[in-house]
């Protein structure tokens, strides 16, 4: 857990500030830059889908959004938050030399192409997880478990229509059951590495949109599926916005840990 109050926020504030790529400017005037969206935006499922299939609106993500990395690579990196030269890991180290640590989330989404590119969000928890809750449940399960449950929402807000017609409205999967992902747990923090490049139609999807990226507005949202009335409603777990993003300002890393 975070430490509460003042010191929480401007620790927090200090890392969502970082990075290469800036978080969004108030004045809507930023390109290359990333945000997290409110999760109001994204439909799930409602208390009562299993007898009437209505999907209802997010509300707040459970965690709060930390940070954004854009990174490009000769190798596909995994395990980002044990690189030797990961930040998040660095300020971590620096604010919390002793004591209890904060614990992260970390989705890596590893993207391939010429180069080797990934999205990386980062989220922290905030308040305990209670013990015997899913998201207790998904820390603790075995891969099967998180493979089965963990679902992404990806949503095309700005454009061209070849990519949204690819890519669908707020397109909904069970990223286990599409993609290839390695989950990585430990004391202070969680990541799942999401291999793009394990399916041939995410791949094709991947490298469409690769071309529009300096023009390209989306958000992606990560939750746990709830399969039994008592797991519902869903909730976000977090989500990000990347908007009009530069290859050229991705941050070159070479893979360490991972």
């Amino acid at each position: 857990m975070a430490p509460s109050g003042e010191d929480e926020l401007e620790w927090i504030e200090k890392v969502r500030s970082g990075g290469n790529v800036p978080l969004f400017c108030a004045n809507g005037n930023y390109s290359n830059c990333w945000d997290s969206p409110h999760g109001d935006k994204f439909l799930v499922r409602g208390p009562e889908y299993f007898s009437t299939k209505e999907k209802v609106p997010a509300g707040e993500s459970i965690l709060k959004p930390l940070g954004f990395d854009w990174i490009r690579s000769s190798a596909k990196i995994g395990e980002i938050l044990n690189h030797p030269n990961n930040r998040i890991q660095k300020a971590i180290n620096d604010s919390f030399p002793t004591g209890p640590r904060p614990f992260i989330w970390a989705f890596n989404l590893q993207l391939p192409n010429k180069q080797n590119y990934n999205l990386v969000s980062y989220f922290v928890s905030t308040e305990p997880i209670v013990k015997g809750s899913l998201i207790d449940q998904f820390l603790k399960g075995d891969d099967h478990f998180r493979n089965s449950r963990l679902k992404l929402i990806a949503d095309i807000v700005k454009g061209p229509w070849i990519v949204k017609k690819a890519i669908g409205n707020q397109a909904v999967c069970v990223v286990g059951h599409v993609l290839s992902c390695k989950y990585i747990v430990r004391d202070n923090f969680f990541e799942v590495d999401i291999d793009v490049g394990s399916n041939i139609m995410a791949r094709a999807m991947f490298r469409l949109a690769f071309d529009y990226f300096t023009t390209l507005t989306a958000d992606i949202a990560f939750f746990i599926e709830g399969k039994t009335k008592c797991e519902l409603p869903e909730r976000l777990l977090g989500c990000f916005r990347f908007s009009d993003l530069n290859p050229a300002s991705a941050m070159p890393m070479e893979s360490g840990a991972g």
